[in-house]
This record gives structure tokens, sequence and C-alpha cells, in this order.
């Protein structure tokens, strides 16, 4: 029995030692020392032994034990250590390899005009007030003085969500300024902006969504001296002091009188192209006194208070500020284009 211990003392250190894995020392663990391992199966047979002879065996056995635990331990901390050994060095990173660029995304164009076209009519002492895209007609066209012929009441138009014409997708932002008069009376100085849908044809600078900013201001002595001034404070201070502008006379059913205003043309200075179907100007916005009847729809006298209102075409007039020849590049959301900016 002693000669057994020894082989097995002997022979086991001898294949821990050789060990290249966790699992191949784990096998040997339980080879030796489990329940049905080889020293098990030899102090089974303590039994035969001689009541001298057990004490020797007995001690003997448990120092081949105590020395196969150690061993095993010893080993699997040596393994551990080649382990992560192994790892890092697989998975070395090289710190002066230049690092991956993080591509960062950035405000749209046509947003960057609109949080300055915002921040210059807050500084002048606007408020910024929102409204729904899905409107009422009666608000859309009836409260804006817009007779039941009017053409842009037409199905071919604008976008109708109901078969009696009453629900639609709004197709300016003028129904803020009838909402903000109910809500708020006047005096009242505000501005609107968002989304607006028309049956307009897809070419270089008309879309069938689009965004306007809608402004508003109704006082005791407002005046079209008041409005002119308003909107050429603005549209130099987007496009720079020696921009040239111009007002036509035009029919909007909520204001009296009304006006078109234009720029010249940012793509050839006024003398023709392609972006300005060679009239040299580009219409940005519409604009006018607000309508007596509009007034006193909302209860406000029109003997007491007049007021100025205008819609801005937003896409239009991020054109001009950044030099873009074509509306339908906004919309497009190309990476290239984008990037630009």
């Amino acid at each position: 029995m002693k000669a057994q211990l020894e082989a097995i003392r002997k022979g086991a250190l001898d294949a821990i030692a050789k060990t290249q894995a966790m699992a191949e020392l784990e096998s040997l663990r339980v080879k030796y020392l489990g329940k049905k391992g080889d020293l098990t199966a030899v102090l089974k047979q303590m039994g035969k032994l001689s009541a001298e002879e057990r004490p020797a065996m007995g001690q003997m056995a448990n120092q081949v034990r105590a020395k196969l635990e150690e061993a095993i331990e010893a080993q699997s901390v040596l393994l551990s250590q080649k382990a992560l050994e192994a790892k890092l060095a697989a998975e070395t990173v090289d710190i002066t390899i230049p690092g991956k660029k993080i591509s960062l995304g950035h405000k749209h164009p046509m947003y960057t005009v609109l949080d300055e076209i915002k921040e210059l009519f807050l500084n002048m002492g606007f408020e910024i007030m929102d409204g729904p895209e899905i409107e009422q007609a009666d608000y859309n066209f009836t409260k804006l003085n817009a007779p039941e012929n009017h053409p842009s009441r037409d199905w071919t138009d604008t976008f109708y969500l109901k078969p009696d014409s009453s629900v639609l997708l709004r197709s300016q932002t003028s129904p803020m300024q009838i909402r903000a008069m109910e809500t708020y009376g006047v005096p009242i100085r505000m501005i609107s902006s968002g989304r607006v849908y028309r049956k307009d044809e897809v070419d270089a600078t008309h879309s069938p969504m689009f965004h306007q900013i809608e402004g508003l201001v109704v006082d005791k002595g407002i005046t079209m001296a008041d409005l002119k001034g308003t909107l050429n404070a603005v549209i130099r201070e987007i496009y720079g002091p020696e921009t040239k502008t111009r007002f036509r006379p035009h029919h909007f059913p909520f204001t009296e009188p009304s006006c078109e205003v234009d720029i010249q043309c940012h793509k050839c200075g006024g003398k023709g192209c392609p972006t300005c179907k060679g009239e040299g100007w580009i219409e940005i916005l519409g604009a006018g006194m607000v309508h007596p009847k509009v007034l006193r729809g909302c209860g406000i006298d029109p003997e007491e208070y007049s007021g100025f209102a205008f819609g801005m075409g937003l896409e239009r007039l991020a054109l001009g500020q950044y030099k873009i020849s074509d509306m339908r590049l906004i919309f497009e959301n190309d990476i290239r284009f984008l990037e630009q900016f």
C-alpha cells in the first residue's frame, strides 16, 4: 500500500506539472482526489491492514492528499496567470495608432436659419407660439376672411381630410394669428413657425410640404411703415445690409392693403437665371395690414386697433442665405449636401 501511495504521489505531481489548461487540471483533480479517484480507492483498502499499520498508512495518505492539493492550487494560479497574459497579448492596443474619427451630426441648414430668425424676433419683443398642423377650415380660411369660392379652398390646392372640407392639413400658419388673438387678446406681437401643406408641383422653388414663419402685430397706431421697417430690418439682418428688397402690391383676403416682398436673386444678382425664373427677384414672403373683418371676428375693434401680418417661406430664406439653387436639396437628406453646412 505504501508503494501504491508513492506511485500515486509521483504520477500525479508529474501530470499536474505538465497541464496546459484549467480543464485538464480539473480532470486530474477528479482522477486522483475525487470520490472515485485513485487515492480514495487506495484508502478503501485500509481495512485490510493490521492495527499497527493503519496509523502510519493513514498519515502517509493524508500527506499525499495535501501534497496533491497544494500542487493543484499552485498550478491553477500559474495557468490563470498564463491565460491572462495570453489574453492581454491578443488584445494589446497600440496607443500610437490614430483613433477612429467619430462623425458628429449638426443642425440642418434650414433650422439654423429658423433659429436665427426666432432670435431676431425675440430681440424685437415678439413671442413664439405654436399651433396644430391638422386644422379646421374655419381657422384656415373662414376666420381669415377667405370666401367660399376662393381658389385656395379648392380640393386641387388643399389636402382635405374630411369629405365636407371641414378639416385639412393647414395650408398656412396664419390660423395661429386667429388663435393667438382669440386666446390672448391685444396688444399682441407674435410669430409662429411650422410645416404647411399645399398641392404644389415639385420643382426648384416649390414643394407640397414646406415651412412657414407667420408673424402678427396688433396694437394702437400700427401702420404700413411699421410693417416695412420690421421686414426690412429682418431681411437685411439675415442676408446682409446691402440686400435689396422690393414690395409689390398684391391681394390676400386677410390683409388690406397687401403686398409681396422680394429680394434680389442671390444667384444672379438680379440679371435673371433659372433660380429666379429669369426675373432677377425671388419672392420670400407675403404681408399686409390685418383686414378689419379679421380683427372684428376676433372681438377686436378695428377703429381702435390696427396691425400687420406676414408669412415667410423658411426654405426660400435658407436658399438665399446659403446660396442653394434648388429647394429639393433641403428635403433629400443627401449626406454629401448636408455635410457642407
